[in-house]
């Protein structure tokens, strides 16, 4: 491990990824990058070289994105909100995790953020922040920290838009990273080819 946060990640794994199979045939996070790994399990594999507890939330049904995500370390979270939308996933891994302090929240189609970066959202979170985000070129990109007075704000989100109100509503302590890898998800088959 990396750096031991606090923190309890949230790993958002209960989207439908229309994008990249418009069939709904193929689930785009148990899709395999040019290494082999599958989408999923790399980005669960970064978040717990940094935190060592992550809830990973999936819709029922995903079976198989759930078995691997256990395998790969995760305590997994089913939600029947996801088809609400990420706010409401999000809300759903927070309320599961009421012995946290603070959360690192990824999204598990993102699996090329440096562990650098992650840990660079923790110690900042640990630290005190209390609602930290990578930027890289002027973007924000994930994952994203949120201390423990954002823990009913949280709790209420619904929707698609998952936590961006709080997001712009509020100071976000900025870390400018080097790491394009915070803003690139698998959302096309084209976009896995070019990891």
């Amino acid at each position: 491990m990396a750096y031991a946060s606090l923190a309890t990640g949230v790993l958002l794994a209960a989207g439908f990824g229309s994008r990249f199979d418009p069939e709904g045939l193929h689930n785009k996070l148990l899709a395999r990058m040019p290494d082999g790994t599958p989408v999923a399990h790399e980005a669960a594999h970064r978040l717990l070289r940094v935190v060592t507890r992550v809830l990973a939330v999936v819709r029922p049904g995903s079976d198989a994105l759930a078995r691997l995500l256990n395998d790969a370390g995760c305590d997994v979270v089913f939600t029947a909100d996801a088809e609400r939308g990420m706010g409401a996933s999000l809300a759903a891994g927070i309320e599961a995790s009421d012995e946290a302090e603070g959360w690192i929240v990824a999204l598990a189609d993102m699996p090329r953020i440096e562990i650098a970066s992650i840990e660079a959202v923790a110690r900042s979170l640990d630290g005190g922040a209390s609602l930290v985000a990578p930027f890289y070129q002027g973007q924000r990109g994930h994952p994203v920290g949120f201390g423990i007075a954002h823990r009913d704000a949280l709790l209420t989100l619904d929707g698609d838009t998952g936590a961006r109100s709080l997001l712009m509503s509020q100071q976000v302590t900025r870390l400018d990273v080097d790491d394009p890898g915070i803003l690139r998800d698998v959302d096309t088959p084209d976009d896995l080819r070019k990891l």
